[in-house]
């Protein structure tokens, strides 16, 4: 991972109400979820807001292991 990346963690909160959120990027440490389609609406804030950044984005499942990445690279954002 580079300096120009942000990395990006999408991880099951611990009493279940919902998804966290977690990076060095975001100015609070991690944003939570807890609607129903909470994994794609924290998938779809870093993928939006780093666009100035490559970006790398990772779910997690209860166990801890990757379920999902996603790599978002400068320039991919197009115009209608």
């Amino acid at each position: 991972m580079s300096s120009s990346q942000h990395l990006y963690e999408v991880r099951p909160r611990r009493d279940r109400r919902g998804f966290d959120l977690i990076s060095h990027a975001l100015p609070l440490g991690r944003l939570w979820y807890g609607e129903p389609n909470a994994i794609s609406n924290a998938v779809d804030y870093p993928k939006f807001y780093s666009r100035t950044h490559d970006a790398v984005i990772r779910v997690y499942d209860n166990d801890g292991k990757v379920i999902e990445t996603h790599d978002e690279h400068v320039g991919e954002f197009k115009e209608w």
